[in-house]
């Protein structure tokens, strides 16, 4: 395979997607296929989704594989949505073995930050962009002068006694039934509390809840430019081809 390609994998606690990648351009080369995650999503079980998916696309390049976790060279120090078996484990290595292909895995939210900074809305931005993923929960990628600072995990932040993701994540305003202002009032705390640690210069909003930014965004008062992000699902995928390259 050309130099210029990788295979993307992004790994999500309900979906597995793939598709080759051209890098130069941060656009996928063929249509993406998805596999359910595993109901016991073990490292097993997972590893034998990614082989499947990179044998669809007769793969035998790089690899880039997003991951729901902290990712340290290759292991993983945390599990979100995924078995916790996976605490510890080289998934560089397991899915290495599995594919017969050279596999780098990141973070998830560093990924799709990397692709919306690379190719998206982040692109050509100075100083300190901060991307925030809001769905299940709220997973971070921070930014200084396009350079990724990996594994902030700042949806963990605790406001209020309470971890930021359980106020402000979609999921928070489905389960709560909240209307988009009442959930505003919480997105926009979490961003102010954001701003006053990190004096960001942008924010982009990930997650499926960003398609319905004009819903939200106009109700914020942080004095911070909020953009939803523009490269939609493809984000994670097209980001982890490139976090292969880099590596």
């Amino acid at each position: 395979m050309s130099e210029a390609t990788a295979l993307g994998v992004d790994i999500g606690g309900s979906g597995i997607k793939a598709a080759p990648v051209d890098i130069d351009n941060g656009v996928l080369l063929t249509k993406r296929q998805r596999i359910p995650t595993p109901q016991h999503s073990t490292p097993a079980a997972v590893a034998q989704v990614v082989a499947q998916l990179a044998r669809h696309f007769d793969w035998h390049g790089s690899v880039g594989c997003t991951f729901p976790a902290v990712i340290k060279r290759g292991v993983a120090y945390t599990a979100a949505n995924v078995d916790r078996s996976w605490i510890g484990t080289d998934v560089d290595a397991v899915l290495t073995e599995a594919t017969g292909c050279p596999v780098t895995v990141m973070n998830d939210a560093d990924a799709a930050g990397l692709a919306e900074v690379r190719w998206g809305v982040g692109r050509g931005q100075p100083g300190v962009v901060i991307m925030a993923t809001l769905g299940t929960g709220i997973g971070s990628a921070l930014f200084v002068d396009e350079m990724l600072v990996p594994n902030t995990e700042l949806g963990h932040l605790v406001i209020r006694g309470k971890d930021a993701e359980s106020r402000a994540s979609a999921n928070a305003r489905e389960e709560k039934h909240q209307s988009w202002k009442e959930w505003a009032t919480y997105l926009d705390e979490y961003l102010l509390y954001l701003t006053a640690l990190f004096s960001p210069d942008l924010f982009i909003l990930g997650g499926g809840v960003s398609e319905k930014a004009d819903r939200f965004v106009p109700l914020l008062t942080v004095n911070v430019p909020v953009v939803p992000a523009s490269m939609g699902n493809d984000a994670g995928i097209v980001g982890a081809a490139l976090g292969a390259r880099q590596a």
